[in-house]
């Protein structure tokens, strides 16, 4: 009989984050090949047995070139497939192309549901991702998805690195605001709000800020910083209002264009991703960056889903 044991695969690039879970779960990467020959096309090979074994792919997506890794994953999942894997689910922490969920102009496309329909296609059974931009990306798919939370990683660090008594949570706009609420709760605290007008895409021409930050450390928390213009200009506000500090905590830092020199020149105390995406090189030019490390929460899940287990417990819990 089968003995079904996890293998977990990786691509060649950014490969911290699996090799942080690999750690915690005790396990070696499977040893694999991704090659990419003069003209750019990808050749893929697993360099053992996969036959009817559960497969976890782990690959961080991030800024720059997110449609050579979307493609690579794709090829994984499918030589994995081709190998008679029984199931093959794919972890991706930072689900590409995820604010791209709706039609919201004329002939536009919604590029997430297709994004469902690829990795559908490849051979994916199970997807595993993080803070997903918008929840309905979920329905895109055929097969399970779970969206896991760094709210409880964030809570944590929160309360070792913090004097969270005196803190204030800050929603950057009013899509957040029920995340902020939800983490206000689970620490006792109040939050406040910051209504922001776009001028277009990534650019904020006016904030107004909606509570009292008096003599509070500011804690903005978002899903995502992109060019961090957003931070910034919302650090200015909030200081402006006689904020003790500010302080940004965002589950996926993207941290594209100029966005380590908005970090930089801004009046941000620290900026703390978790490290769904890769940003180590970006934090040698940047002193106010800071990692919350969630492999733990990602090694939880799949050792939850390759046992049967319920994966809803991490949804408020930090692994022990």
């Amino acid at each position: 009989m089968a003995n079904n044991n996890i293998k977990l695969l990786a691509p060649d690039v950014h490969r911290g984050l699996a090799e942080l879970v690999s750690k915690r779960l005790g396990l070696p990467l499977t040893d694999c090949a991704l090659k990419r020959d003069p003209t750019g096309e990808v050749s893929f090979s697993i360099g053992e047995s996969v036959r009817d074994q559960d497969i976890y792919i782990i690959t961080q997506i991030g800024s720059g070139i997110v449609n050579d890794r979307v493609l690579e994953l794709l090829i994984m999942i499918n030589a994995s497939k081709t190998a008679s894997a029984r199931r093959i689910t794919a972890i991706i922490p930072n689900f590409p192309y995820a604010r791209q969920d709706r039609k919201d102009k004329s002939r536009a496309p919604i590029t997430a549901k297709l994004m469902a329909d690829m990795l559908t296609t490849a051979g994916c059974d199970h997807v595993i991702t993080m803070d997903l931009h918008a929840s309905q990306i979920q329905g895109f798919f055929d097969v399970p998805v779970d969206n896991l939370y760094a709210e409880p990683s964030v809570v944590r660090y929160i309360k070792e690195n913090v004097n969270f008594e005196e803190a204030i949570i800050i929603s950057p706009d009013a899509g957040g605001a029920k995340r902020a609420a939800s983490l206000a709760d689970r620490l006792d605290l109040n939050f406040a709000l910051i209504h922001k007008e776009r001028a277009r895409a990534n650019e904020v021409s006016r904030m107004v800020l909606v509570g009292d930050v008096s003599d509070k450390i500011c804690i903005i928390v978002d899903d995502m910083a992109d060019t961090c213009g957003t931070l910034a200009k919302a650090a200015e506000i909030l200081l402006e209002n006689r904020a003790k500090s500010v302080i940004a905590i965002v589950t996926h830092g993207v941290l594209s264009g100029n966005a380590v020199k908005n970090i930089n020149n801004s009046k941000l105390d620290r900026v703390v991703c978790t490290n769904t995406v890769p940003f180590e090189e970006k934090m040698k030019d940047c002193p106010k960056l800071a990692v919350i490390d969630v492999s733990g929460v990602l090694a939880e899940a799949i050792r939850r889903l390759h046992n049967g287990e319920s994966i809803s417990y991490l949804f408020k819990h930090y692994p022990l």
